[in-house]
């Protein structure tokens, strides 16, 4: 073990929780539930249901879609708090938070995650379908469990991390449709590839900070920048033939395809600068850019999104049809009917 982890094990023993000021009843709640990231959940979450209903959505499955996932969501965000309290509070960016400013109990914030957990999962278990239920629990268990302790034992914990942050979008499928078909799996290979470069600049910003908190982020890890860089550019990438997969297999059309190029190429030129020079003007860009890039080609997907002849062009549909042209008969077809000679 380095110094570095060293020293932030030992502060971690013997760091008091800091105490602040009461604060804003509205707004220390807003900031346990990651308010802003839920809203980010949640444009997922509709992006995936609007894209799989393209002809008529069903807005009263809609809304209860929304408001269990921003629950499931909600109670994720609580919970991994809750769990790192201590590490929060040895980081600037976090030290005021609620609970380790001590303007929320820890009890009261474990009791309302798990309360939330269960309300988001009951709602969408008796008003969409079990399996969006079912990915919603998966979510939180993954986040709280796996992804939120993997943190400060490895760098894979991005990995992890990426995949809670896939699920939405198919959350929003399956809510529609009832199950996980082919474009669920592009929307989500399109979330997990973003949040690799989009996590890499976040993590290189507030390097110093995770690493008083003892964090393993690729891109706060001494030695280890380079190859998050180069992992940025290689996701930034990625994200083009995913945008025009998403055309191919029928999601949307031309438009959607020209857009997500596009802006996956522009991703990429970001993410190339900041491989090369690999500091915080950079990475800010970076991550600013992947701000851009997610509601743009999101955005573009549902204003294009319909069912389109396999044929018209490149475009494609949800429910697509390939005729397969009759097999020419090689003998002509033999009568079954039973003949009968006569006689004169």
């Amino acid at each position: 073990m380095n110094s570095t982890n060293t020293n932030s094990e030992l502060e971690l023993n013997n760091a008091p929780v800091a105490i602040a000021p009461k604060g804003n009843f509205a707004s220390d709640w807003s900031t346990l539930i990651k308010a802003r990231l839920s809203l980010l959940v949640l444009g997922t979450t509709a992006s995936g249901f609007v894209i799989a209903q393209p002809n008529a959505t069903n807005w009263r499955l809609f809304g209860w879609t929304l408001l269990g996932t921003f629950l499931a969501a909600a109670s994720a965000a609580a919970l991994n708090q809750a769990i790192e309290v201590r590490r929060d509070a040895l980081m600037h960016r976090t030290s005021r938070r609620p609970i380790p400013a001590g303007r929320v109990p820890l009890i009261r914030a474990v009791i309302v995650g798990v309360a939330l957990g269960y309300l988001g999962c009951f709602v969408l278990a008796t008003n969409v379908n079990l399996f969006a239920s079912a990915l919603a629990g998966l979510t939180i268990f993954l986040y709280v469990a796996v992804y939120t302790p993997m943190k400060w034992m490895t760098s894979l914990n991005t990995l992890v991390g990426a995949v809670v942050g896939a699920i939405p979008p198919m959350i929003g499928w399956v809510a529609a449709t009832g199950d996980l078909q082919r474009g669920a799996w592009i929307l989500g290979s399109i979330l997990f590839v973003w949040q690799l470069p989009h996590f890499f600049a976040l993590a290189w910003m507030h390097r110093a900070d995770y690493q008083r908190g003892g964090f393993q982020m690729l891109s706060s890890i001494p030695g280890m920048e380079y190859l998050a860089a180069q992992t940025s550019l290689l996701s930034a990438l990625t994200l083009v033939p995913l945008g025009l997969m998403a055309t191919l297999l029928g999601l949307a059309g031309l438009t959607s395809a020209i857009v997500s190029s596009v802006a996956a190429l522009g991703f990429s030129y970001c993410a190339l600068i900041f491989m090369r020079r690999v500091d915080n003007a950079s990475a800010r860009t970076m991550f600013f850019a992947s701000l851009l890039y997610l509601p743009i080609v999101l955005g573009t997907m549902v204003v294009d999104r319909g069912s389109i002849a396999v044929n018209a062009a490149v475009r494609g549909g949800l429910n697509v049809m390939i005729d397969m042209p009759a097999p020419m008969p090689t003998t002509p077809p033999m009568s079954t009917t039973p003949t009968t000679a006569t006689t004169p």
